[in-house]
């Protein structure tokens, strides 16, 4: 190069040295000698291993179940809870505990059904509309003067 010609990015290449050739291993002796770079013994000296081998554990095809099994997760009703403690929050002054007040209230998602849980207690007679409850919240709604419905 001329010592007044820019420097530019296409002069550039790597330091002697710095590349080298892959190793061609398992080629025979003329590539890299007696052992074709595979060193002794081993796995790796020989041929490779089936797909799916996990070096001794039990592989994933016989981990997972052979059958199929029941599952009703496509059908299975997923509540969403509300306990009777918290309804005493929202809910002071007693009176009539809808859906769609919880939702207001931000007690409940839209479009998913509610189930009441007897967690807690109340003092105040509420009269609570709900998809499902359990037995618990019924006999302490009831015992507090307050009445259930089911939708």
């Amino acid at each position: 190069m001329a010592e007044n010609t820019p420097l530019r990015i296409h002069h550039l290449r790597p330091a002697p040295g710095a590349n080298k050739s892959k190793v061609r291993k398992g080629r025979g002796e003329a590539s890299k000698g007696k052992t074709a770079g595979r060193g002794t013994k081993g796995t790796h000296a020989r041929t490779t291993n089936t797909p799916g081998f996990e070096g001794g554990n039990v592989p994933l095809q016989r981990r997972l179940p052979k059958l199929k099994g029941f599952s009703n997760a496509m059908f299975k009703t997923t509540y969403q809870v509300v306990n009777l403690d918290r309804l005493g929050e929202l809910f002071p002054e007693g009176g009539d505990v809808t859906i769609e007040a919880l939702i207001a209230r931000g007690a409940v998602r839209k479009k998913q059904p509610v189930k009441v849980l007897g967690t807690g207690d109340i003092s105040v007679a509420l009269n609570v509309q709900a998809h499902a409850f359990s037995a618990s919240a019924k006999e302490k709604i009831a015992a507090a003067g307050g009445s259930v419905s089911e939708l």
